[in-house]
């Protein structure tokens, strides 16, 4: 049987299925790539909260995925919303990549002033730690993204590290620290869904693995209990059960965080909970701020 695996059309997005591909190749399954367009791909010019948050990069191949015109779908795991379709399950974690953002800018450091991202997270926290920035909004792939900071639309832009090595490509700039820019949940990791069918899910076994899929459990379950969606400032990430968890106003003036070893699913949920309620303000603050009901 020929695997059908299908993803969006974007450079990073066939790189990241090429190497699913390549490694079930070299485990002798047959696999093929199907392209699909998403809304998330073709509505560039609109914030991403405006037309449904990440969520939109992955609606299309889930489709797909329940009609039967695919097997499986591959995506960055931390465009996978919360809430799923019945009907799907994720047969494959690979091991994370760098989970940082990338700072990205060919000018001086001290002489960045305005800087590109459409992510809420990223917006708060580059304004908690430089208030004096000006953050614009940016959407579009990583090269039309590098090709407006060359263009000097901006003084620097915003990257996943991991998207960036993904694609081979070197960049003057820096890995933004972890502990202060506490990346999106699931950052940094590929993940391969499915049709809920054991027979579909079987051969991607052997690609998954256990230490990035409980970590990233971790975070989606702190993620779920949390809410806020992409309208609200939060970065999750847990590194060996080593939990960071945060809620940040809009503005970057205020926040909510809670630091903690984590060893169970249970624990991260109780963790979620627990910061949820220490930033009720904050998320519906940011609800109200975006004209979007919670």
């Amino acid at each position: 049987m020929s695997l059908r695996i299908g993803t969006r059309g974007s450079a990073l997005a066939l790189a990241q299925t090429n190497k699913v591909v390549g490694m079930l190749v070299d485990r002798g399954i047959e696999a093929e790539v199907v392209t699909i367009a998403t809304e998330g791909d073709t509505a560039t010019g609109v914030p991403l909260h405006a037309i449904g948050g990440q969520g939109v990069f992955v609606r299309a191949l889930d489709d797909a995925i329940l009609r039967g015109e695919i097997d499986a779908a591959v995506h960055s795991m931390k465009d996978i919303p919360a809430a799923r379709p019945a009907g799907l399950a994720c047969c494959a974690v690979l091991e994370r990549d760098s989970p940082a953002d990338f700072l990205a800018h060919e000018a001086p450091l001290d002489a960045v002033r305005v800087v590109g991202s459409s992510s809420t997270r990223r917006r708060a926290q580059l304004l908690r730690d430089e208030p004096t920035l000006e953050v614009k909004q940016l959407r579009g792939n990583v090269d039309t993204r590098i090709r407006k900071l060359r263009e000097e639309q901006y003084d620097a832009v915003v990257l996943a590290e991991a998207g960036l090595q993904r694609l081979g490509l070197r960049l003057a700039g820096e890995p933004l620290p972890t502990d202060r820019f506490v990346p999106s949940p699931n950052q940094g990791t590929v993940a391969v869904v499915c049709r809920d069918d054991p027979v579909v899910a079987a051969p991607f076994a052997a690609l998954d693995h256990a230490p990035t899929r409980l970590d990233v459990e971790i975070e989606r379950a702190v993620m779920e209990e949390v809410g806020g969606g992409c309208f609200t400032p939060q970065g999750i990430y847990c590194r060996s059960g080593n939990l960071i968890a945060e809620v940040l106003a809009l503005d970057g003036s205020r926040w909510e965080r809670i630091e903690r070893h984590v060893a169970t699913i249970d624990e991260a949920r109780e963790c979620g909970r627990a910061l949820r309620r220490q930033a009720a303000d904050l998320i519906r603050e940011a609800y109200t701020a975006l004209g979007v009901k919670p």
